[in-house]
């Protein structure tokens, strides 16, 4: 087992040669010029990680955390705490969005308890959901720390140490998913926290909020911030106050890839917010990152600039699961097919100086 120390002195970004190969090779190939937009930095990106000229995925893994909010008892989403254990038998019974999408693009979903407020034991037994459980759901963050700064600790570490073990597996491309009734507000107040962007500015719908709600919403998360004024140097001080079990997870999960230069197929706007944390401890690790889609949660275009990362998608989403991400997986299949079957001008025998081009 790696702890956290350790993978964060040895994160270090893609090898730039790598990239400048991949470059090369593009430019070369027998299409106009700039022809495949965002599909070519794609493919340049999956190049420097993976340190091959022909990356290949056929081994896929979303992995959803889940985990329960203390600050639930707030009223901040429309639905009830209990909703969370609910939707983990549903992903279960293989009747979930994330479940339909992981099929599609050939991928196996594993769901990890980091934080549910019920009893999960039968379920580890049978090995159908993956035991990182660190507490029952965390605490008000409106009346006290999230959780510890241990337990933060853990959260992070149980995220690292499950890619490092889906590595040695032979997986090659993960995805990050959430489950957590009321996890958009602890994103936010995190957001908020390392950005300095005022709530009011950052807060959305979550669950479907009216006006009043996300008013109140708004006046939670403000209460949190001036209860837990951390700096915004200290990333881990601002998960134990303010986050969750999940995000710290996912958090894990992107610092876990970077470490395995692995590349991450990073979902909505709670995968987010670990993405911010995992960059403040590492910088280097969001070269690791591919932003699968721009959610419908007012925020999440503002996250995803605030890292520099451009969405693959923008289909309005707002569900979380990883279905975003699950989403994407084809359009990076297609950029490792496009760096493996497509010809250069000197192998197609084309002439780049044609006028038809």
């Amino acid at each position: 087992m790696m702890n956290l120390s350790e993978i964060l002195y040895q994160i270090d970004p893609p090898r730039e040669e790598w990239r400048i190969k991949a470059k090369k090779h593009l430019e070369a190939l027998a299409i106009p010029a700039g022809s495949l937009g965002v599909m070519t930095s794609l493919a340049e990106q999956l190049v420097a990680i993976t340190e091959t000229m022909t990356p290949e995925f056929p081994q896929k893994e979303v992995f959803v955390m889940a985990g329960d909010h203390g600050v639930a008892e707030e009223g901040v989403s429309r639905f009830p705490k209990a909703v969370t254990v609910e939707m983990v038998g549903n992903f279960l019974q293989g009747g979930a969005g994330i479940n339909a999408f992981a099929k599609n693009a050939g991928a196996k979903v594993n769901i990890v308890d980091l934080g549910v407020d019920a009893k999960l034991d039968l379920l580890y037994g049978k090995g159908k959901v993956i035991n990182r459980k660190i507490g029952y759901g965390t605490k008000n963050m409106t009346k006290s720390a999230a959780m510890s700064r241990e337990d933060a600790v853990n959260s992070l570490e149980a995220g690292i140490n499950l890619v490092i073990d889906a590595k040695s597996r032979g997986v090659d491309l993960i995805a990050t998913g959430d489950m957590g009734i009321g996890n958009t507000t602890p994103s936010t107040a995190v957001f908020a926290a390392l950005s300095g962007i005022k709530a009011k500015d950052l807060t959305g719908r979550g669950t479907g909020l009216d006006d009043a709600a996300i008013a109140h919403k708004v006046a939670v998360i403000d209460k949190a911030l001036m209860l837990h004024r951390s700096g915004k140097n200290d990333p881990i001080a601002i998960l134990s106050k303010l986050g969750g079990y999940e995000i710290g997870g996912i958090a894990g999960l992107i610092l876990g890839a970077a470490y395995c230069h692995m590349p991450v197929l990073l979902d909505g706007y709670i995968s987010t917010a670990g993405a911010l944390l995992a960059v403040s401890m590492a910088p280097a690790c969001k070269d690791y990152v591919i932003a699968a889609h721009v959610s419908h949660e007012r925020a999440h275009k503002k996250m995803l600039e605030y890292l520099g990362l451009r969405p693959l998608l923008e289909l309005d989403l707002r569900l979380g699961e990883g279905t975003g991400a699950a989403l994407a997986m084809p359009l990076v299949d297609a950029a490792s097919i496009m760096l493996r079957d497509m010809l250069t001008f000197e192998e197609a025998g084309v002439n780049p100086s044609c006028e038809n081009l």
